[in-house]
């Protein structure tokens, strides 16, 4: 698919890619200012949880039957590439449409709300993908990891991500406040999954009548999945369930974005 525009044409897979230039030029100029939250902040949150915290916990059947620091490995860096993935399509879409504009400008071009949506999406892949391989080798050295189904804990806690970015990239492109609706977002609905969707604890301790919070949550998918490749114990359609789920929740999203960038950036 092209998109026409004055006699030039731009193909929508070549205006995705870029749209992520422009955010990897960013990127590559003040990675530092993000080393923190994508990087370190996990990091320290596995040594304090896993080591610090961890050696008071008993390996028993509420972990697998191995430590708690091998339990929570997986879990953490899918909840902190949920966490990433909801950073950046908060105030950064809110910020192309409101504040730098810059959707604006690049949809005076050749290119499509459509194609500014894909590289948004394509951006948020890579970032997620990046920070989740740096965690995913430090934890290495952490004795994090007790098998090589550790490998496929990076990609799910991508796929995760984006199912979580899609519908709030949605919710950032109906937004037109100073972004008040975010910090809902973060107190009501990001802490409250990071810390009850079994990221360090199973959802068998939550109340059978609360226990459906966790369910719908796609956090507590992309956990299970990520337990499921390390400690074993998914079969392989309790593993198609949570796929489709996420690929549920992140075709929805994309749709309802898509629907919206259109809304908001075609005059």
């Amino acid at each position: 698919m092209t998109t026409r525009s004055a006699g030039r044409v731009v193909g929508s897979w070549h205006a995705a890619w870029l749209r992520f230039e422009g955010r990897w030029s960013w990127y590559r100029r003040y990675w530092r200012s993000n080393l923190y939250s994508s990087g370190l902040q996990p990091l320290l949150f596995l040594a304090a949880m896993g080591l610090g915290f961890g050696s008071q916990v008993s390996a028993g059947p509420a972990t697998g039957g191995v430590s708690y620091l091998q339990y929570i490995a997986p879990t953490l860096l899918v909840a902190t590439a949920m966490q990433n993935a909801v950073g950046e399509s908060t105030y950064p879409v809110l910020s192309g449409f409101k504040w730098q504009k810059d959707y604006l400008a690049v949809t005076a071009t050749p290119v499509t709300p459509g194609q500014v949506l894909g590289g948004h999406l394509l951006w948020v892949s890579v970032r997620l993908l990046l920070s989740s391989v740096v965690y995913a080798l430090v934890a290495l050295l952490f004795g994090a990891w007790i098998n090589a189904g550790a490998a496929a804990v990076v990609p799910i806690g991508v796929f995760t991500g984006l199912a979580c970015a899609a519908p709030v990239t949605a919710l950032a492109a109906t937004t037109y406040d100073q972004g008040s609706r975010f910090n809902a977002v973060f107190r009501f609905v990001v802490m409250p999954m990071t810390l009850f969707a079994g990221t360090f604890f199973p959802i068998t301790q939550i109340p059978v009548a609360l226990r459906w919070l966790a369910w719908i949550s796609p956090l507590w998918h992309g956990n299970e999945l990520a337990r499921g490749v390390t400690l074993g114990g998914l079969g392989p359609w309790a593993a198609l369930g949570h796929l489709a789920f996420l690929a549920a929740v992140l075709a929805v999203g994309a749709v309802l974005a898509h629907k919206y960038f259109y809304r908001r950036l075609v005059i």
